[in-house]
């Protein structure tokens, strides 16, 4: 039995949402061995209550390097946190998470990892068995999602070919950036080694003198580009996750109208943090999701799947 783990690298400012992830993972998500939440070392405190049996709270400097320090707290801009080192320019807390999902599944002592960003909420049941060693697991793949009239993920995908000592590709390209991401060490560790062959440099002192990049991006070029690591994956066009990234609020009925519109294989929903949406809004709505999903169980006839 090799069950798959899950890693969520999050921090202070995601407390809330983050709560609410665990407790929607607590309730609707089965088959897994632990959960890591990476988190900065100042902010160990704040999330220790979240520890268990099944929860593990990790310090962000057990996976990097002694020569990435983070600045203090006082020199900080637009209230995000920078690490700084005499190698290349400050990076961001958004860069070091990236960082940390890298080195988490190369140095924890599992070959599966989910990878569930702080604002994912489960409201369904979703059961990881079929994603165990040496099972395949899903490799999200979304052709021709990357246009050249996409500035950022235009030069996300530059970068990635750089590291990765490729050629890049014409326009348009495939997309790998989604929720509810999974990721096989074996590939990493390969993935890594390629870096550092390609650019003379440890794999994150070659990400942190690049700056702008995708870990996930990097990641799927990379599985598309070597056959050993395809093999351990199956193309996916989607995953099971609504996703919302506009910038307006939404109202409990707006939620509630999201969640109604759900395809039958999602099970979650993730709601972009500057969108501003409550996290109690979100809790309201998981809660009366749940309450439904609990009242169509207790009346389904015998010998009948919900």
């Amino acid at each position: 039995m090799n069950p798959v783990a899950l890693l969520t690298p999050t921090y202070g400012r995601d407390l809330e949402i983050c709560t609410l992830l665990c407790e929607s993972v607590d309730r609707h998500v089965t088959s897994f061995s632990k959960h890591y939440l990476l988190v900065p070392d100042c902010d160990l405190s704040l999330f220790a209550p979240l520890a268990s049996e099944r929860r593990v709270i990790v310090p962000a400097s057990a996976f990097l390097p002694d020569w990435l320090r983070p600045l203090p707290r006082i020199v900080q801009r637009k209230r995000r946190q920078f690490w700084w080192s005499l190698r290349a320019k400050p990076v961001s807390g958004w860069h070091v998470q990236q960082f940390l999902k890298i080195a988490a599944t190369i140095s924890l002592p599992h070959q599966r990892y989910c990878i569930l960003d702080s604002d994912i909420v489960f409201f369904r049941d979703f059961d990881l068995a079929r994603y165990e060693y040496p099972n395949t697991i899903p490799l999200l793949q979304m052709d021709g999602a990357v246009t050249a009239d996409q500035p950022r993920h235009s030069r996300w995908l530059e970068t990635s070919h750089q590291l990765l000592g490729l050629p890049t590709p014409p326009f348009p390209a495939p997309d790998f950036i989604g929720h509810i991401i999974f990721w096989d060490q074996q590939t990493t560790r390969a993935l890594t080694e390629r870096i550092e062959a390609a650019t003379g440099l440890s794999w994150i002192e070659a990400l942190c003198k690049t700056r702008e990049f995708s870990e996930y991006l990097l990641y799927g070029f990379f599985v598309q580009n070597d056959a050993a690591s395809a093999l351990r994956h199956t193309v996916a066009p989607n995953t099971p996750c609504i996703s919302y990234w506009d910038d307006p609020t939404l109202s409990k009925d707006e939620l509630t109208r999201l969640l109604l519109r759900a395809n039958t294989d999602d099970v979650a929903f993730s709601i972009a943090s500057f969108s501003g949406t409550p996290v109690e809004t979100i809790r309201e709505v998981v809660a009366e999701s749940d309450a439904i999903l609990a009242h169509n169980a207790h009346f389904q006839p015998a010998g009948l799947a919900v």
